[in-house]
């Protein structure tokens, strides 16, 4: 659909969404540039890429082909593995650079010798994550001899470009930053592209915001009211990936179908009372950039494949569709990997979706197998409280001496600034990156063995992320995998990120595997199991290894003949070692378990088709469960009476024209609100959002003689609570049938009484909804629309978020009026606490036929270009708003049908 200029255009977050790679630029820029005067046609034009002809590519061996199509997706062909890897690193280059430049000094902790001293704190957080110093002892003493000639080769294939390429030549953001600083891009190194799979990691990292928040919540609700917000997984409802299996106790391995004995690890936890502490170490994180999106909830994706006994073709169709932030350009970066000839030189023929920076395929297919990725949510992260003083730290009732490094920050404009990074045995001390942690731990319960306080306790992070390992060969090894053995193989070494990789080949088969690097936690008191912060110096509470690779759950040709992953818990409960205790609860894929379920029933077969609508399902479960409850309230004034009557009849799809979907996830919204959003501490309620309440440590029932206080909240919108995702769901389920519930109930004020049941409050949202569309839809409900809600900007992810206004118009594109909803199949998520714009998208979605390779189908959400008004910019972003897919040409001879451009790279 087309960019809808009439609908409500939301003020400017000061969100995570408005700091994915958060960068000031207004002082670099050189003052009184003229923009529609200094830059011409020329200028705007100089980055693009050539397309045809012939260049120059130092280092090749035998000429390389890059066939493009329409959509500029390009196709490469080569005769050795080094010329395609070199080649794959000019073409990215080509289109991407600008992304990749800042992507690898974001990973580096660099941006502030890009873009100044806003970016030194952000630095100092990341040089304390030590990203970098890891990617290179990964690429050191972990990867093997062939990936490390394969990084090389694309290494060589951007400094080839970046050799004849600089300023506006090489991007236009280059050309508006106008460096004063001379900057010039360097070279592009191997560890470059390892160090990005942090980025990814850090991103996917698991509970560690629901650990904080826990924790936050404990200012204003008791462990048995937090319990009851971080309901159990509803497994008798939402059916598990993997159904059954066993790990033998003896030899620790995995085999589906069986049932576990072992119970799994049991609830706890050792702190409670980290309130203003935790909220300064997550505001820290929250500067951080986010590639992928907002950390919480909305982290996610859906995947799922169907063996050929139930599709129309006679063999496995597989689905995939990230969900990542909206951004410009989209992260991923569609492109085919061709030997002209496979032999033990030249081993690849892989089309998919890959990252620019990074060589090989990330997700798609080769000639004979197809895998997909959703995130696993293994907790792979634990925060410490560590008792330290100004020479080391205490553990095992022993003071040990900081691990310790100094990094020095080069500044923009400005003098440098060096830090000195401490860790201990667990990990880097995060708390010492922000003077208001300086306390940490001041009131934390840790039970009669605790190290006396002192000034308190400082924070450490242990994360499996910062240990070098494989993942790096893994891409390689899975885009040469033959089948299912050679596919397994290769995701053992696929450590971090902990992903769920799903599988199909054209043999047939069809499979799943959980890979990954997950920390086995000691058994300290309360049963340590990652959901509070641990005391560090307790040796109990240390981590004691890995899950066995052979004991992570995997199915293969399971009898039901498909299989779904979409964040819900891998196992069942009886799996004897924990994998996480947050998963994702199960909404949406238990709806494509009933969509898959319903279509094979009675015999009935799948099509690639039916693949393509089950990925645009925005049936609202939340919908279905909430709208009985409120069609049956008894409104007496028409004025809301009327917005009530839209849900009547309603079949709870969320349609971009929907005025039934506007209201109800308004009232929905305001639900959430009224029930749990303003019971909230400060720290994770919505930035902006100042209510007046009782002071955090006044409890039981109010009177007239207590004393309230103004209290904003802190929390990014995009991340704030109650987000409204699949978790609430659960929460609100477990109350609806009790109407007289304490959290139904909110508190009385002179002159406004509060709400005393379920009913009553539900009532109220929906007259607070009417009247909140009123101001931002108009009186009339008939033009009401979704869509006009619920809009997706696309934001470039440096100038388009904090450069001049003039910048980001050039830069962004949107707004889009989007169907779909938080927990939907089509899941354009939004944070019900920060408002209803879109902050997740399925960031590409795709469909493999494996019966005819060249049959499959993909898009993704921006295009193939990074070149603001290249011709390929955007041109795939209104085909998949409304859910078209591109046909998607593997074999040479489909390539060449479909090609419009070809350049020749020769020795």
């Amino acid at each position: 659909m087309p960019a809808n200029k009439s609908g409500p255009v939301p003020r400017k977050k000061k969100g995570r969404r408005g700091r994915l790679v958060a960068i000031t630029v207004v002082l670099l820029l050189v003052a009184g540039i003229g923009f529609g005067a200094f830059w011409g046609v020329s200028t705007v034009r100089a980055s693009f890429p050539q397309t045809t002809g012939s260049l120059k590519l130092p280092g090749l061996t035998n000429p390389v082909d890059v066939t493009r199509d329409a959509h500029g997706i390009p196709q490469i062909y080569a005769d050795t593995d080094e010329d395609l890897f070199r080649a794959q690193g000019y073409v990215q280059a080509q289109d991407r650079f600008w992304e990749m430049d800042v992507r690898r000094h974001m990973t580096a902790g660099r941006l502030s010798e890009m873009f100044g001293k806003s970016q030194v704190k952000t630095d100092s957080f990341l040089r304390t994550l030590g990203w970098h110093e890891v990617a290179q002892k990964e690429y050191d003493t972990k990867l093997s001899a062939g990936t490390k000639k394969y990084l090389q080769s694309y290494s060589a294939g951007v400094n080839a470009y970046l050799k004849d390429h600089e300023g506006s030549a090489v991007s236009l953001e280059y050309a508006a930053l106008d460096f004063e600083n001379d900057y010039k891009p360097e070279k592009w190194t191997p560890v470059d592209s390892v160090a990005w799979l942090k980025a990814m990691a850090w991103d996917l990292r698991g509970n560690m915001q629901e650990e904080i928040d826990r924790s936050l919540m404990t200012s204003r609700f008791t462990p048995a009211q937090i319990t009851q917000l971080y309901p159990a997984y509803p497994y008798k409802r939402n059916k598990p990936i993997v159904e059954g299996g066993s790990v033998d106790p003896a030899s620790k391995r995995f085999t589906p179908g069986g049932s576990a004995n072992a119970a799994p690890a049991g609830p706890g936890g050792v702190t409670a009372g980290l309130q203003s502490q935790l909220s300064s170490l997550s505001k820290t994180m929250n500067e951080v950039p986010a590639l992928l999106g907002p950390n919480g909830n909305g982290i996610g994706s859906n995947s799922w494949v169907v063996s050929g006994a139930h599709t129309t073709t006679g063999k496995p169709l597989l689905a995939n569709d990230p969900h990542l932030a909206p951004q410009m350009p989209s992260l991923w970066y569609q492109m085919g990997l061709h030997c002209r000839t496979r032999s033990p030189k030249c081993n690849y023929d892989a089309s998919g979706f890959t990252f620019s920076g990074m060589p090989g395929v990330v997700i798609g297919h080769n000639q004979d197998i197809s895998w997909g990725m959703t995130n696993l949510g293994a907790d792979v992260t634990d925060l410490y409280l560590e008792k330290v003083n100004a020479d080391g730290y205490f553990y095992d009732n022993k003071q040990q001496p900081f691990i310790t490094r100094k990094e020095t920050i080069k500044v923009a404009g400005g003098e440098s600034r060096e830090i000195t990074v401490r860790s201990t045995r667990n990990g880097p001390i995060v708390s010492d990156r922000d003077g208001e942690l300086a306390n940490v731990g001041k009131d934390a319960p840790v039970g009669n063995a605790a190290p006396d306080r002192g000034d308190g306790y400082a924070v450490s992070l242990r994360w499996t992320a910062l240990d070098p390992g494989k993942s790096m060969d893994a891409v390689f090894e899975m885009n040469r995998a033959k089948d299912w053995n050679s596919f397994r193989k290769a995701a053992a070494h696929f450590e971090v990120p902990s992903q769920n990789l799903i599988y199909a080949d054209t043999k047939g088969n069809i499979g799943y595997q959980a890979p990954g690097r997950i920390p086995v936690r000691g058994k300290g008191e309360g049963q340590f199991d990652g959901t509070y912060p641990a005391p560090g110096w307790n040796p109990k509470y240390q981590w004691t290894g890995s899950i066995p690779q052979k004991a992570l759950p995997y199915e293969y040709n399971p009898k039901r003949g498909y299989i779904v992953t979409a964040n819900q818990a891998v196992t069942d409960e009886k799996y004897p070692y924990l994998l996480t205790k947050d998963w994702g609860y199960g909404s949406r894929s238990q709806r494509i378990n009933d969509l898959i379920e319903s279509k094979i029933k009675d015999g009935g077969k799948v099509s690639t088709d039916d693949m393509q609508a089950f990925q645009k399902d925005n049936s609202s479960e939340i919908a279905r469960l909430l709208t009985p409850y409120l069609t049956k309230i008894d409104i007496k004034d028409k004025y809301v009476r009327d917005a009530q009557q839209l849900l009547e009849g309603w079949d709870f799809t969320q349609e971009p024209d929907s005025a039934a979907a506007a209201y109800f996830n308004a009232v929905w919204r305001n639900t959430l609100k009224l029930a749990f959003g303003n019971k909230m501490p400060k720290e994770v309620r919505p930035d902006g959002q100042c209510l007046t309440v009782r002071p955090a440590d006044e409890t039981g029932p109010a009177d007239e003689n207590d004393k309230y206080i103004r209290e904003c909240g802190e929390r990014a919108g995009d991340t704030a609570q109650p987000d409204g995702g699949d978790r609430w769901y659960e929460v609100v389920r477990g109350i609806l049938d009790d109407p007289d519930n304490a959290w139904w109930k909110t508190e009385d004020r002179p002159n406004r009484p509060g709400d005393k049941n379920r009913d009553q409050l539900l009532a109220h949202a929906m007259k607070d909804a009417r009247y909140e569309l009123t101001s931002k839809l108009g009186k009339n409900i008939d033009n009401w629309s979704w869509g006009r809600l619920h809009q997706m900007f696309l934001t470039n992810q440096t100038l388009g978020t904090d450069g001049p206004g003039m910048l980001q118009g050039l830069f962004n594109r949107g707004p889009w009026n989007l169907g779909g909803g938080e927990a939907a199949v089509d899941a354009t998520g939004w944070n019900a606490a920060g408002g209803y714009q879109v902050t997740w998208v399925p960031s590409m979605r795709m469909v493999v036929n494996l019966a005819d390779l060249d049959k499959s189908r993909w898009i993704n959400l921006t295009g193939a270009s990074g070149h603001a008004y290249d011709a390929h910019y955007y041109d795939q972003t209104d085909k998949w708003a409304k859910g078209d897919l591109l046909p998607w040409a593997y074999s040479e001879k489909a390539v060449k049908n479909a090609g419009k451009d070809t350049l020749t790279l020769s020795p």
